[in-house]
């Protein structure tokens, strides 16, 4: 099937060649623009860190399942070659975007971008990050706070406009990968732990504030996963990316 490629500003997207006459007809019902044509409901769903490899890994099963992506990340070419093999592999409708999360001043905009190309969201994963390197961050006052903006201050910002947002809407499902790094302080990384535990204790607080609006809040403390960011680490028994996001998948409702 054609796959038709376009820019504007920030935001690439990509689609497939159009449906069926009025498949995509502004006149149907929000349910209806929200099914395929079999009946299954198709999920809004934002990725915040989609280049990353568990992020990957988890979009190939939502595009499988032929749900709409808006993928943010920083690195441009990356983003344009996972969207088009996720389009080969079924999503519908996705879009991309180049954003520093780190710019807490372009949260909002992209935000909007986002919502704008999907229609809503009805789940939003953040699964970026960075490892520091623990020796280094004893020794720079700046490297660890720089650590920290990135691990846990720029995911609370994100959490707490995404939260508003589908708190007025009482619906939806905010999910974060976390880590049992930040169950409890180790001396070999305690920087990245803090922020983990920054960002757990977090979500745990908004969950219990936003289940009365039926929204669902939730963090993944996947354990030691064998990505690149480990790479320099020995395995053991560490999970692949793609195990541990077949978890993942498995564990979360369908909107």
């Amino acid at each position: 099937m054609p796959i038709r490629v376009g820019a504007n500003s920030r935001v690439m997207w990509i689609r497939r060649a159009p449906r069926a006459s009025g498949a995509d007809d502004p006149g149907r019902s929000r349910a209806q623009r929200r099914s395929t044509p079999d009946g299954a409901r198709v999920s809004r769903i934002l990725v915040i860190g989609a280049t990353s490899a568990i992020a990957e890994a988890t979009e190939r099963l939502l595009a499988a399942r032929g749900d709409a992506l808006y993928l943010v990340a920083r690195n441009e070419q990356m983003l344009a070659a996972i969207a088009a093999d996720l389009t080969v592999r079924g999503s519908p409708r996705i879009a991309t975007e180049s954003v520093d999360a780190n710019d807490l001043s372009a949260h909002e905009a992209m935000l909007e971008r986002a919502e704008g190309f999907l229609g809503g969201i009805d789940i939003a994963l953040l699964a970026y990050g960075t490892l520091p390197d623990q020796k280094r961050c004893e020794s720079s006052v700046e490297l660890t706070v720089r650590e920290l903006q990135t691990n846990a201050i720029s995911v609370v910002a994100l959490l707490t406009r995404l939260a508003n947002r589908m708190a007025q809407r009482r619906e939806g499902i905010i999910a974060v990968i976390s880590s049992v790094a930040g169950d409890r302080g180790r001396g070999s990384n305690y920087v990245y732990g803090s922020a983990k535990a920054l960002v757990t204790a977090f979500l745990s607080g908004l969950r219990q504030r936003l289940h009365p609006c039926g929204v669902c809040g939730d963090h993944d403390q996947t354990g030691f996963v064998d990505t690149p960011m480990t790479a320099a680490f020995r395995k053991g028994s560490a999970m692949g990316a793609a195990r541990a996001d077949r978890a993942w998948h498995r564990s979360r409702p369908r909107t």
